[in-house]
């Protein structure tokens, strides 16, 4: 079984470093006096320029000079975007961990003024395609310079009949600056500096902070968890009102925005940027709503196991089965690097140069934002991955889970921008897969060393994982689906939201849970719901699992050789829809079948669940 310790987290987690995205300057300062960040702010306000003034005439209307001037414009837009990107990704990494640094916030308005340029130049450059739309589409078909970036026009095409007048779009883009990214950032503030007192000791009260309140979710104890449970809730509430202002102001200007565009709905606008079709969409939805009731039974045997009549909220990531073992950091490293190993050593090595470089920042800490997320540095060709590790096997999936997404993008790194830019539906399939790797070599392990509780306790880790990316994210997209719905009639309250949430949450767990010990607050804790050019990112992570499970299954019948085509299809995954790599590997997204193999894992999974909490006598087994 994985080299885990009880002696707990040995030595320092470790924080990542940004010198070799831009390297400090030698006379030593600050991380943003970088002279080669300032020179990167002087080139992308020129290059945006640059782009801008390409854009101010028509596009040629003769096949043989269309060509060469639209791949030339493509290029400016990469190259400006490419550095937009590096920019912004790496003032947003110096701000996520410490959300009270005034400067960062400062850098972050700065890029984002200075790429207003390119985001205009986006909108004229989809409209001159669109006033040449049937040359452009001939060339497509005759091949030529242009093939090689079909996908990436053709969708600009699309893109392009969703899209306001220029000036309006222009203006947009300016608003949102004060507008709807502010509020998003409001959301990151207050979040990540919210705090809670939390009784450790009956009398004596301790300030958490609430991503510290979360942690305690998983310990065994459940009197810790229940205490915990409410002063996260409690927590919530004093930031309340300031949190229901962002949510409402976001989700407001998406819809005043998607309106005026021309869109159905906010779904609509969603399926498209997930590159699937609403019927596809539909399907995924249908088969989650079908696979409730099997969730529910896991959770009542859940509830059996720790002696409880029913499971609360605070219960679902409860720790089940005998393994009591912590992890250190270089435990977990090291065991995540072996599975990547052993599936692909090119994978394993990536995984092994982001622990060795610092491209990874476990530590949790004040003004640190809770979660976890991957960002890529185009121009650096590098990654970053940002965890909250705290020594259980979840944080250690939660890693392997970020270096998927790393993994994706250092397989796309050499690929020019219009043809790397993939929708969250693949992104999410990368980390769970990567997940699910570490998973089933733990698991293989410990049905050889025939430890019955470490087996059941990662099982039901595995389980209680699905559970949350089929039963809660569709509580989610019931939440943000009813949002839009009532948003429209104008600004909900705390409350409402509350209510809002605890009747999605009714309606995926159901008898799974105790009614009266539910979230209502989960619209304020996850900060997807704060994204203004995202909604629904909540669905691509059941696709991911679901995807992921079918990747999985190939890969135990085709076994190494499994590698390269896994490879291809992360390296082609910004080149077409969602539904042409899921037919490269053998699936169709429009077809429940498919989504439902994927979910006869999980009910085998619960079937041995039950079966080993029986052995253990911990209740008569009935599976």
């Amino acid at each position: 079984m994985p080299n885990g310790t009880e002696a707990g987290l040995d030595g320092a987690l470790p924080q990542w470093r940004l010198d070799s995205i831009y390297p400090p300057a030698q006379s030593g300062g600050g991380a943003f006096d970088s002279p080669a960040y300032q020179a990167d702010l002087r080139l992308l306000g020129e290059e945006a320029g640059t782009f801008l003034a390409a854009l101010a005439a028509p596009l040629p209307d003769t096949p043989a000079e269309l060509a060469p001037s639209l791949l030339a414009l493509i290029r400016l837009w990469e190259q400006a975007g490419d550095r937009a990107e590096n920019l912004r990704a790496y003032t947003e990494a110096i701000y996520s961990v410490d959300t009270r640094s005034a400067q960062a916030l400062r850098e972050l308005n700065r890029v984002e003024r200075l790429a207003l340029p390119l985001g205009k130049g986006t909108v004229l450059l989809r409209k001159r395609m669109a006033e040449q739309q049937d040359l452009i589409l001939g060339l497509l078909e005759s091949g030529g310079v242009l093939r090689p970036y079909g996908f990436f026009i053709q969708e600009c095409l699309a893109k392009a009949r969703f899209q306001m007048e220029t000036g309006l779009e222009d203006l947009a883009n300016d608003l949102a600056r004060s507008g709807a990214d502010a509020w998003e950032r409001l959301h990151g503030a207050i979040s990540s500096t919210v705090w809670g007192l939390y009784e450790a000791v009956p009398g004596r009260l301790e300030r958490k902070t609430v991503t510290a309140l979360r942690d305690l979710a998983h310990d065994p104890d459940r009197s810790v968890r229940e205490r915990a449970y409410h002063a996260e809730l409690a927590a919530w509430q004093t930031a309340a009102l300031p949190l229901a202002a962002a949510l409402n102001g976001v989700k407001g200007t998406a819809i005043t925005l998607d309106t005026r565009r021309g869109w159905a709905s906010a779904l609509e606008k969603s399926a498209f940027q997930s590159r699937i079709t609403m019927p596809a969409l539909h399907t995924l939805i249908a088969v989650l709503e079908g696979a409730l009731p099997l969730f529910r039974r896991y959770l009542k045997i859940k509830a059996r196991v720790l002696g409880l009549a029913q499971c609360g909220f605070y219960d679902l990531f409860a720790p089940v089965g005998g393994s009591g073992r912590t992890w250190t950091w270089e435990a977990a490293a090291a065991f995540i690097i072996q599975r990547f190993d052993a599936f692909d050593p090119d994978m394993g090595a990536f995984a092994r140069r982001a622990a060795a470089h610092s491209w990874i920042d476990a530590q949790g800490r004040e003004g640190k934002i809770g979660g976890a997320y991957c960002t890529a540095f185009p121009l650096a060709g590098e990654s970053r991955l940002l965890c909250n590790f705290e020594g259980s096997f979840d944080s250690l999936t939660t890693a392997a889970h970020e270096l998927g997404h790393g993994w994706h993008h250092e397989l796309i790194k050499d690929l020019p921008r219009s043809r790397s830019q993939y929708p969250m539906t693949l992104a999410e399939t990368a980390s769970i897969f990567a997940e699910t790797l570490v998973f089933e070599s733990a698991l293989s392990e410990a049905a050889g060393s025939n430890e019955r509780g470490l087996r059941l306790a990662l099982i039901e880790g595995n389980l209680k994982d699905a559970c949350q990316l089929v039963v809660d994210i569709l509580s989610r997209f019931y939440f943000e689906r009813g949002l839009f719905e009532r948003r429209e009639q104008g600004e909900l309250s705390p409350e409402e939201l509350c209510a809002l949430m605890t009747s999605a949450q009714e309606k995926t767990y159901g008898d799974g849970l105790d009614p009266k010990l539910l979230h209502p607050y989960m619209w304020a804790v996850k900060s997807h719901y704060y994204s203004p050019g995202l909604a629904f990112y909540n669905y691509p992570y059941a696709f991911g699992l679901l995807f992921a499970q079918g990747l999985y299954a190939r890969y135990c019948r085709e076994g190494p050789g499994f590698a390269a085509p896994y490879r291809e299809l992360l390296r082609t995954a910004g080149q077409a829809p969602a539904e042409e790599a899921a037919r490269s590997a053998g699936f169709s997204l429009e077809e429940a079948g498919f989504w439902e193999e994927g979910l006869t894992v999980i009910a085998r999974r619960i079937a041995e669940f039950e079966a080993l909490a029986g052995e253990g006598g911990i209740y008569p087994c009935r599976a």
